[in-house]
């Protein structure tokens, strides 16, 4: 399959700019909330250990969004956002030696809050929800951080909650995986989760906190890539 990449949204003078200047305060904003909520900005990912791998899953899009930023709870040209709880999420790629990853391209993708991707595949019946983005991406500085404003992941039929990552870059392995909740139910029933070994789940798996504000979720998923 063929796919249509887009080039990241880090700037240009497109009648745009204001908008994204303001969603750049906003996440800045919300990642100094995941301090205040005791999620740690900074440290080394434990382990070393690459993260492990899994499917991309049959829902990767075929077609990308326009507004394809790190803010997938706010699209253009559409009111309001999107429906469910609101997650903070952010984290850092490493490679196996704890060295912060420049230039690494992350990016997500996940079911709605009524548990339907935006993809043509998806014919469970769920509604889509106009306000939701379902992919988006980010690139890394040279700290090698990432944040995302997302919706906290729901179950669907067969699958636990989970969030899919993609990391590419220059002189990277691709990584494909799924971050998990940690003590979601459904986990146990999850084919995919229970065919990684104790270390594996544990390196996909995070917990949820609350924000400062009290509005929000936040938790960080840190990624090693093989290099």
């Amino acid at each position: 399959m063929s796919e249509r990449r887009p080039t990241p949204a880090i700037g240009g003078d497109d009648g745009r700019g204001e908008a994204r200047a303001a969603r750049r305060r906003l996440l800045a904003a919300s990642v100094a909330g995941l301090a205040l909520a005791g999620v740690p900005l900074a440290g080394r990912a434990q382990g070393r250990a690459p993260t492990p791998r899994q499917t991309a899953g049959p829902f990767y899009p075929v077609e990308f969004p326009a507004d394809g930023d790190n803010d997938l709870v706010s699209v253009k040209g559409q009111p309001g956002t999107a429906k469910g709880e609101l997650l903070l999420l952010a984290g850092t790629v490493v490679d196996p030696g704890g060295k912060p990853v420049a230039g690494a391209r992350v990016e997500i993708w996940q079911c709605n809050a009524a548990g339907r991707y935006h993809h043509p595949g998806d014919r469970s019946g769920a509604p889509l929800d106009p306000a939701f983005q379902g992919w988006g991406q980010f690139v890394t500085g040279a700290d090698g951080a990432y944040r995302f404003r997302t919706i906290k992941p729901v179950p669907y039929p067969g699958r636990t909650p989970h969030i899919h990552v993609r990391v590419t870059g220059r002189g990277l392995q691709d990584l494909v995986t799924q971050m998990y909740v940690d003590g979601e139910p459904g986990n146990a029933r999850d084919g995919l989760y229970t065919s990684l070994g104790p270390a594996e789940r544990a390196a996909v798996a995070v917990r949820l906190e609350r924000a400062a504000d009290g509005k929000a979720l936040a938790t960080r998923f840190e990624i090693v890539v093989r290099t």
